[in-house]
């Protein structure tokens, strides 16, 4: 495919909100089709990381817990923020170890997307993890969280129900489930 050249001529720009989290810039732009206009960009302080634990069986485990933006219980894959300036792989084994108790020896990167690309710089880095060993979880005290063991095939059919809606599980699930269909994984 052929890339484009940015057609957006940025005029000024301004914080509009700041947290440890996340900000919001406004831009004053010229837009593709010469007009003066405004946007506003969400930017994150961290990347979004997902994982998928796989055991020997096909079993995965998912993460429910209730979710304060959407104001909804979700059932996830365990998923959390990297700091930028770290490692994802890192950041995905802290991760996994925080929200399941789970180590694991085989790692494998199956996915990078941005999310909402409309509004916000958002990417997210999905792995499946294998080779797990249990140890005791370690949430964060934001997070009270319910873990349940399942076996993938009932993961994908969570997804095709509409039972798991979360942006990341939904696309790494459909990607694995790919993968493994195909035995490129």
């Amino acid at each position: 495919m052929e890339e484009q050249n940015n057609p957006w001529k940025v005029l000024d720009e301004h914080n509009i909100y700041d947290n440890p989290w996340i900000g919001l810039k406004e831009y004053t732009v010229i837009n593709p089709s010469g007009g003066k206009g405004i946007y506003g960009k969400v930017f994150f302080k961290n990347g979004a990381i997902g994982i998928i634990p796989l055991d020997e069986a096909c079993n995965t485990w998912l993460v429910g817990q209730y979710r304060f933006p959407i104001n909804k219980y979700s059932w996830e894959i365990p998923e959390g923020g990297g700091e930028l300036h770290v490692d994802p792989l890192s950041s995905a084994r802290r991760e996994l170890l925080e929200e399941t108790g789970l180590k694991a020896e085989r790692w494998d990167k199956i996915l990078e997307m941005h999310l909402s690309n409309s509004v916000t710089d958002e990417k997210a880095i999905v792995y499946v993890a294998r080779t797990l060993s249990q140890h005791a979880p370690q949430p964060e005290e934001t997070e009270q969280l319910i873990i349940k063991k399942i076996p993938f095939a009932h993961a994908f059919e969570m997804v095709i129900n509409g039972e798991i809606t979360d942006a990341i599980s939904v696309a790494a699930i459909l990607k694995l489930n790919y993968l493994l269909d195909k035995k490129l994984i």
